[in-house]
């Protein structure tokens, strides 16, 4: 499989709740899909764990899932549930760090976060807040990692 992209995502779960790969597996089983979407989970505490292997195509951006890889971070809405950039510091490092191993690998990949892929709804060029499909991840990834 050629990765052409790396998409960073947000659980949208709210600040602080701690959860990981086998709690996101069973909400996506309970969901009809056959396990967790994404690739790799960043905990709060900066760990990664592993979802899907690389090779085995995600469930994590509708029409672009074929030659990507899902990265999400376990945050993205703050205490009244409204979305918001959630990472500790440790998910931060443990992100950049995860991110600058996958670009190892995948050198031409782009890193994006989900609502980059968001139509372009009055065709100027740019994908504008009131045009996401989602937040999710709630920062924007495309100037944060353009250095990796």
């Amino acid at each position: 499989m050629k990765i052409e992209k790396i998409f960073i995502h947000c659980t949208a779960t709210i600040e602080g709740q701690d959860l990981g790969a086998k709690d996101i597996d069973r909400w996506h089983r309970q969901k009809g899909w056959n396990g967790i979407g994404y690739h790799y989970v960043v905990k709060l505490d900066g760990s990664v764990e592993k979802g899907r292997p690389d090779n085995v195509m995600g469930a994590h951006v509708r029409g672009y899932n074929r030659n990507s890889l899902g990265v999400t971070y376990v945050g993205g809405l703050n205490t009244l549930k409204a979305p918001a950039d959630t990472r500790t510091d440790a998910q931060k490092e443990a992100l950049l760090k995860l991110l600058k191993e996958l670009k190892q690998k995948h050198p031409r990949a782009t890193i994006l976060g989900h609502r980059d892929v968001s139509k372009d709804r009055n065709n100027n060029g740019i994908i504008e807040p009131f045009e996401w499909m989602k937040h999710c991840p709630c920062f924007d990834a495309i100037p944060e990692y353009k250095h990796i």
